[in-house]
């Protein structure tokens, strides 16, 4: 059975998140610890004990979805999992460096102060308020793409996140995802609603934060991967520490092809995916998106324990 492991991207924090295999894993702890050092600050306290919209903020969910998500692989590999028990890793937008961190391509602490970074610039590249994002269910992506291409009005609107066959997200200036909800909907759209997130990601208002990472990743070692990478922005493999640099850069202003990249594993022969991090939300993807492909979710000691039990 030919297996994959994803990580999840923003949405999925929660607080709390991670403490139970802290508690339960001393190689969990040290994940954690490793962050925080890394960061100069106590994000753990933050995602154990914090304020919910203080997590939720970018610069500090980003790195703290990696670390939950480096603290259940480290629970894992103390049972006898491996990372290269997978055929390939993926992560959904920040979850790339979730995925690069377990499978050795980066530090932990280098994947921590590049989320960091990357959550800062990202925030600060559009003023709050310019722009904004939008769910459109029910419409393909060939669709959503001309959605977005007739509501941009010499604005920017663009498909962000071609999540599973029937959700995809929109993404630019304010005005311009507005007009795509209302054209979205006479498209025969079932549900379009805007999102509460706090910048328009992955499209190119994102440029100045795509420079301010080009500039970041080149000053950090990256190895290639212990197993194959699936990039987001390629959706499909790639192993080449250079080429993984470039496509992370392209990531913060490209689209997530989070669906194409589901078909290709299991065209790849990829049978199970483990969501491993907090919440499930790319499980539902993954089954929307293929049937087949068996789920299971790794998120806390007691899901560590059913996945070694088999």
């Amino acid at each position: 059975m030919s297996r994959a492991f994803v990580f999840p991207g923003q949405g999925a924090q929660t607080i709390g998140m991670g403490r139970d295999l802290a508690r339960t894993y001393p190689a969990a702890k040290a994940v954690f610890d490793e962050v925080d050092e890394a960061l100069g600050e106590s994000l753990s306290s933050l995602i154990w004990e914090g304020d919910q919209d203080a997590l939720t903020l970018t610069r500090n969910a980003q790195p703290a979805l990696m670390a939950t998500s480096l603290a259940a692989m480290r629970a894992l590999e103390v049972e006898g999992v491996s990372v290269t028990d997978a055929a390939f890793v993926a992560g959904h937008s920040l979850g790339e460096y979730s995925a690069l961190a377990a499978a050795g391509a980066l530090s932990v602490g280098d994947a921590a102060r590049l989320l960091r970074i990357r959550g800062s610039a990202m925030q600060e590249a559009v003023p709050v308020g310019v722009g904004a994002m939008a769910a459109l269910l029910g419409l393909d992506f060939a669709t959503v793409t001309e959605v977005a291409e007739a509501a941009a009005e010499g604005q920017v609107c663009q498909a962000a996140n071609d999540n599973d066959p029937g959700q995809v997200v929109v993404s630019g200036h304010k005005e311009a995802v507005e007009r795509a909800v209302e054209i979205a909907k006479g498209r025969g759209a079932k549900r379009a609603l805007l999102l509460p997130v706090s910048a328009p990601f992955h499209c190119a208002l994102m440029q100045p934060a795509a420079e301010v990472m080009a500039e970041a990743l080149a000053n950090v070692r990256f190895s290639s991967p212990a197993v194959p990478l699936v990039a987001n922005v390629r959706a499909q493999a790639v192993n080449d520490p250079e080429e993984i640099k470039a496509l992370l850069v392209e990531q913060v202003t490209g689209s997530v092809r989070w669906r194409e990249s589901v078909a290709w594993m299991a065209g790849q022969g990829v049978s199970e995916i483990w969501e491993i991090g907090a919440g499930k939300a790319l499980s539902g993807m993954v089954r929307r998106i293929e049937r087949s492909i068996l789920c299971r979710q790794i998120g806390a000691p007691e899901d560590v324990a059913n996945v070694v039990a088999g």
